[in-house]
């Protein structure tokens, strides 16, 4: 019987991980140019984000279809999508775009979540489950409409998607802590969050 290859640390999904850890800076860099209240830089920062939205998309599809899964990626995919979401965030909020309390919660709330992370990882990886998975969907869909330079329905409809991931951000992170707490007190059946 012989044993599995091991999967390289250099594939396809951790780089496009890392490329999502670039463009954050790049993207902040946009969002601020020009005061971060001109068409064509606000037009591009939401490029830039999309972009990294969907390599984070990209990058899990390809890591379980192709067996690239490693300890590597499973740690820093959502350090990177944390990166990503908190920096546009506080970047809304410093534009006076977002209200600080919403970015306090969900940042605080991904904060908490990574540090649980690391916290249990020698016990196990909780993997990302629906409910993580939909929070980070309605998270990057409300932000994409928030950084467009659009006005009226638009931008009600932005603040109406971000109060959806507020309470979605909110329900997981209590879900991960159940999860984290039953594999650190060696509970079976650790997990379901992101």
């Amino acid at each position: 019987m012989t044993e599995p290859a091991a999967v390289p640390l250099m594939n396809i999904a951790n780089v496009l991980t890392v490329l999502r850890i670039v463009i954050v800076p790049l993207f902040l860099l946009a969002l601020f140019a020009g005061g971060g209240h001109q068409t064509g830089w606000r037009w591009g920062a939401a490029a830039l984000f999309g972009v990294a939205a969907i390599t984070d998309r990209i990058d899990g599809q390809l890591a379980r279809k192709y067996g690239l899964v490693t300890d590597f990626g499973k740690l820093a995919d959502p350090i990177a999508d944390k990166a990503l979401i908190g920096a546009a965030l506080i970047g809304l909020s410093a534009l006076h775009a977002l209200p600080w309390w919403i970015t306090i919660v969900i940042v605080a709330r991904e904060l908490g979540v990574t540090l649980l992370r690391l916290a249990v990882v020698r016990r196990g990886v909780i993997p990302a489950g629906r409910g993580g998975k939909l929070k980070t969907l309605v998270q990057s869909v409300a932000i994409g409409v928030l950084l467009l330079p659009l006005s009226g329905g638009f931008a009600s409809a932005g603040m109406d998607l971000m109060y959806v991931a507020l309470v979605l951000t909110v329900v997981t992170g209590l879900d991960y802590v159940v999860q984290a707490a039953r594999l650190w007190f060696g509970s079976p059946g650790g997990g379901r969050a992101a």
